[in-house]
C-alpha cells in the first residue's frame, strides 16, 4: 500500500493583482483617520483664526485631556498640518499654528462642522428610532 502524496486540485486561479485605481488606499486611509478624528476636527476649527497656545487650545476644546490634545498636536504636526513655534522666554511660550497644508483643510472641516450641526436633531431621531426597534 502506497501513501496518496500526489497533489490535487492544482488549478489555482492566479492571484489578483490589485486594482491601480485603489493602490493608495492604506495611505488615504490613514491621511483620513488623522482629518477625520474628532479632536484634530476641532483643532484645525479653533487654530482656523490664527496661532493659539496649549491651555487656550485646552479651554477652547470642552472635554479633550491633557493627553488627548498633546497627542492630537503631535499628530497634526507630524502630518504638516500644523506647525509648533517655542519662544525663548520664561517661561517658554509655545504657540501652534495651521501651515498652509493645514489652512487647505479649513474649508473642508468647516463644511463638515456646518453639515452636523444641520443636521443634529435628524440624526438624533435616527439614532432614537434605531435604538428602540434593535432594543425589543
Amino acid at each position: 500500500m502506497g501513501t496518496l502524496l500526489k497533489p490535487k486540485h492544482t488549478d489555482l486561479p492566479a492571484p489578483r493583482m490589485p486594482d491601480p485605481d485603489h493602490a493608495d488606499c492604506r495611505g488615504v486611509a490613514s491621511v483620513l483617520s488623522r482629518v477625520g478624528d474628532k479632536w484634530s476636527v476641532f483643532v484645525i476649527m479653533m487654530l482656523s483664526d490664527g496661532p493659539k497656545r496649549f491651555n487656550e487650545l485646552k479651554r477652547m476644546i470642552n472635554g479633550i485631556s491633557q493627553r488627548m490634545l498633546t497627542l492630537t498636536l503631535r499628530g497634526l504636526e507630524r502630518d504638516g498640518l500644523v506647525t509648533r513655534t517655542i519662544f525663548p522666554t520664561i517661561p517658554p511660550r509655545v504657540d501652534y499654528e495651521l501651515t498652509d497644508l493645514g489652512r487647505g483643510l479649513q474649508e473642508p472641516v468647516k463644511a463638515l462642522g456646518e453639515w452636523a450641526i444641520e443636521h443634529l436633531e435628524q440624526i438624533a431621531s435616527a439614532r432614537i428610532r434605531f435604538d428602540e426597534r434593535n432594543d425589543s
